[in-house]
């Protein structure tokens, strides 16, 4: 709520100071949530150690976890020592996490009152933090994209240069788009990403609301219970579900299902992350005022809460689908020739050593993620404007 900023600097606080001491306070739930999720978003990150790391004797948890299960014999109780402590660490963040926003209502700033946005004026700052980011976007978008775009027109790998410039060619997409099962991978990476982000988002949402916004016993464990597969790494929750569906007497291993089970319950942690930031920041008096004007708890949920938490609702969306589309360490253990997905067509492809191939897949890939991304926050926009 910008009257918050504009009390501070009507007594007379610079517009930094507000900054530090009245918008970064509210925002406290929010960043946390996204530290804890990077933070263990990076142990828990199996492609990129196991590609890079591996080769150059560089070692991590995950990689760790994966030579103790494909050694001769495995070491399974190594495997499981490596994964506990990985448990441990993302417990003690959620715990930590909980202790510094446990008083949730201090954060709320969503009430029945509109109020305009406030464009803040930077001075000089703005020449510098222009530069920063130009620099942070130059680093960690342009060059990569650039390298990819580069490395999908050429017949092979190089270096820009003028005689590459003349050799290249569609050959790679045409390669790709003819590639046995191409298509099916597209579907299946298509469903699967947009159906394990709805289910998430869905699910955590009521989650969220159950745990911030009422008293019941045991809402801090199921909040836990959900955060805690964000502790397992891809491979060992694979192998866990091989063996579950295996042993119950349900027959989805090998088909989609399974592999949707699966990306719902990786990503059920940052779905719980995001729901609970944006559910913190919604004033109970809201809530209230619509049961006591005769709306039951679903009407409420749908027509007063939802549509508060579609900024939330629609980044957590945005972002599960993002890393679904390129799952593979759990992929890679759960599926089947029917059921392959485009993460698995990428590894089967750098495995042969088919790098233009593989930055070719990765361009289409790209264009998904950027096709969905839009209509996902035009959807959503829509859907808070209407309600």
């Amino acid at each position: 709520d910008t009257s918050l900023e504009e009390a501070a600097l009507t007594a007379g606080s610079s517009t930094f100071t507000t900054f530090r001491k009245v918008t970064l306070p509210l925002m406290r739930p929010a960043m946390f949530s996204v530290l804890l999720v990077i933070f263990i978003r990076g142990i828990e990150a199996f492609e990129v150690p196991a590609l890079v790391g591996v080769p150059a004797k560089i070692s991590v948890f995950t990689t760790k976890i994966f030579l103790a299960i494909h050694q001769f014999p495995s070491d399974f109780g190594l495997a499981g020592a490596y994964a506990v402590t990985l448990l441990l660490i993302s417990t003690t963040g959620v715990l930590i996490y909980g202790r510094i926003t446990r008083k949730e209502e201090r954060y709320a700033t969503v009430t029945g009152k509109g109020y305009p946005p406030r464009v803040i004026d930077l001075g000089g700052w703005k020449y510098v933090t222009c530069g920063i980011s130009f620099v942070i976007f130059l680093l960690a978008v342009i060059f990569p994209v650039f390298v990819l775009l580069w490395s999908s027109f050429i017949p092979y790998y190089g270096v820009p240069s003028r005689e590459l410039m003349g050799k290249m060619t569609w050959a790679n997409f045409h390669y790709i788009l003819n590639y046995p099962l191409a298509l099916t991978a597209f579907k299946n990476s298509f469903y699967l990403s947009v159906g394990s982000a709805t289910l998430v988002m869905l699910l955590t949402s009521i989650i969220a609301w159950i745990t911030v916004k009422t008293k019941l016993p045991g809402r801090a464990l199921l909040d836990n219970m959900t955060f805690i597969p964000i502790a397992m790494p891809g491979i060992v929750l694979g192998v866990s579900l091989i063996w579950v569906y295996l042993t119950l007497p349900i027959p989805i291993y090998g088909t989609i299902w399974v592999l949707l089970l699966a990306y719902i319950t990786k990503f059920m942690p940052y779905g719980i992350r995001a729901a609970s930031a944006s559910m913190i920041q919604i004033n109970k008096e809201l809530e209230e005022a619509s049961l006591t004007a005769g709306g039951t708890w679903f009407q409420t949920f749908r027509k007063v809460i939802l549509p508060l938490l579609m900024p939330g609702f629609t980044a957590g969306w945005i972002y599960i689908s993002i890393i679904a589309l390129r799952e593979l360490s759990t992929s890679i253990l759960l599926y089947s020739y029917n059921s392959t997905v485009l993460s698995i067509m990428a590894f089967d492809l750098w495995e042969g050593g088919q790098y233009t191939y593989v930055c070719a897949l990765g361009v289409l890939m790209v264009l998904l993620l950027l096709v969905m991304a839009f209509t996902a926050r035009k959807l959503g926009a829509k859907i808070g404007i209407a309600e």
